[in-house]
């Protein structure tokens, strides 16, 4: 210990640094002034972020504060709500000069307390520098908090601010299309964090929506179905019926409308188009089905996009069926495969485009393009595709398709319907089982299918913790997926044929104790797939 720095004098030295009128006090400690009503003339934007100010200013801000912040956010328009959602970010984020000065004062103290300490007091000179450090590295923790924090909190626990909060995330993603502000992302980050934590399978509650539920429930089932839309009555009327199932997960801050729901029909074997889901008469009795198809999981609120409530849902209802309907044993979806065609048509133009630059430039790219080149048609399927059409024009097989995939109209000619099913089926099987983003499947609805049961210690824990997903304790089994089929013209909607020329894919949920399948998956981006779809896939890929 050198004489500049004994026990004594570095332990007086630790409390000085320490002592609470040394440091700047937190905004979130001061004890705002109470809020006065905002300016009458003012602008309804800048009216919002008065009461913005004053909940983030409070402690504990004031029920009609919130409130007030409320009911004046929803009133405001598009350009209203940004500014709101840019003020938010940015004049209440994390104080950077109180933490650049609590890190200066850390340093300062944490270079005293690292001097060595000799003779009988260095003990006693330790425990007080780690004393003093622990209770600024508190400090420094409270300061790396933003301040909008307590703000989201508070609005959280007030009746309606959960709803709120999902509106203003809906609108914060839109923002962050647009301008990708890393105060916005911030923000963004924050408020999913939490909602995460809010909607946590714990507080939300499973139940079966039937015909004899409130109007005001079944209307908000039509107006929310986003994978097929409801028509009329009586089509909700057949969702709900005999051989039908729909179940939503509902939380108590938000009563009377689901977060997301899922449709589910009762078969003897597993559906290959949509048209006899919605349409089969009469339904399958449920005595004899054995296979639960699920055709249809919506979201409601776009703001809590990226949480994934769907694989909790899907987990719940299975334990339900399998419990309540001891003869249904295979468990499928019927899914659209949303983003088929337009990767398919991103992958003709771009073979197009190189196509052009080497007629255009001659040899001299010859071996840099051809890096590129891939034959995205068979010899068979291209000549097909010449015989189905009258006049080619002398245009290769991948012109004439591209063209014929402009519109929706080859699907009335039985002649190019026939012609086009080989490519489309192969290259849609190719697009799933082997185009990645990422690692993951390139395809969205895809990658949530896959993905499920892949996180099996989480899902384990969650679900032996507050007993609300499936249960592992008596059945030692383990959901694992795999595309088991892709189905030729099964949506012959114009949005199925728009989207992925008709075909939609079954995803087969299986009940086996094999963790390997599982993680696979997430940890390899290994896509799983039956006999069946290998079929469709070349052989350096299956």
């Amino acid at each position: 210990m050198t004489r500049n720095h004994t026990p004594k004098s570095l332990a007086v030295l630790l409390r000085a640094r320490m002592h609470p009128d040394a440091l700047p006090s937190s905004p979130s400690q001061l004890s705002p002034t109470p809020p006065t009503d905002p300016d009458p003339a003012a602008p309804p934007a800048a009216s919002v972020r008065h009461w913005l100010h004053a909940a983030a200013s409070a402690t504990s801000p004031p029920p009609a504060t919130l409130d007030s912040f409320s009911d004046g956010y929803r009133s405001l328009d598009r350009v209203g709500r940004r500014e709101v959602l840019r003020s938010l970010a940015t004049d209440y984020d994390v104080p950077r000069a109180r933490v650049r000065d609590l890190m200066r004062q850390y340093m300062s103290v944490a270079s005293a307390a690292a001097i060595g300490v000799d003779g009988a007091e260095a003990e006693e000179g330790k425990e007080g520098a780690a004393a003093a450090l622990y209770r600024m590295e508190r400090g420094l923790r409270e300061a790396l908090r933003p301040r909008y924090a307590g703000f989201l909190e508070a609005m959280n626990a007030q009746p309606g601010g959960l709803k709120l909060l999902a509106v203003l995330r809906a609108d914060l993603l839109a923002l962050l299309g647009e301008e990708n502000a890393p105060a916005l992302r911030a923000l963004d980050s924050y408020l999913k964090e939490k909602l995460v934590t809010w909607l946590s399978p714990a507080a939300l509650t499973l139940h079966q929506i039937t015909w004899d539920d409130p109007a005001s429930l079944l209307e908000k089932i039509v107006a929310y179905e986003a994978v097929h839309p409801i028509r009329n009555l009586i089509d909700l009327k057949r969702r709900l019926g005999v051989g039908r199932r729909c179940f939503g997960y509902f939380h108590p801050a938000i009563p009377g409308e689901p977060l997301i729901f899922i449709e589910v029909a009762l078969h003897k074997d597993m559906a290959a188009s949509i048209q006899e889901v919605l349409w089969d008469e009469p339904p399958t009795p449920e005595s004899e089905a054995s296979c639960a198809l699920f055709y249809a999981i919506s979201s409601t609120q776009p703001g809590l996009s990226g949480i994934n409530l769907g694989k909790f849902l899907l987990k719940r209802v299975i334990d339900m069926l399998r419990r309540d309907m001891p003869s249904v044993q295979i468990f499928a979806t019927l899914s659209p495969i949303p983003g088929f065609m337009q990767w398919l048509r991103a992958k003709l133009a771009s073979q197009m485009k190189l196509a052009e630059t080497e007629s255009q430039e001659g040899n001299s790219l010859e071996g840099a393009s051809s890096t590129f080149r891939e034959s995205i048609l068979l010899p068979d399927e291209e000549k097909m595709i010449h015989d189905a059409i009258e006049q080619a024009h002398g245009k290769q097989g991948i012109e004439l398709l591209q063209d014929i995939l402009k519109t929706s109209q080859w699907v009335k000619s039985e002649k190019l319907s026939a012609a086009l099913k080989s490519p489309l089926m192969r290259l849609c099987a190719r697009y799933l089982a082997r185009e990645k983003i990422r690692g993951k499947a390139l395809d969205a609805v895809a990658n949530f299918h896959l993905q499920n049961g892949a996180e099996k210690n989480q899902i384990f824990f969650q679900e032996s913790c507050y007993n609300t997903v499936v249960s592992f304790a008596d059945q030692h089994w383990l959901i694992w997926q795999m595309i088991e089929r892709i189905n030729w013209m099964a949506d012959q909607s114009e949005k199925g044929i728009q989207q992925s020329g008709g075909i939609m894919v079954n995803y087969l949920y299986r009940l086996e104790n094999i963790e390997e399948y599982a993680l696979s998956y997430s940890g390899k981006g290994l896509v799983h797939s039956s006999p069946s779809l290998s079929q469709y896939l070349e052989p350096k890929d299956t």
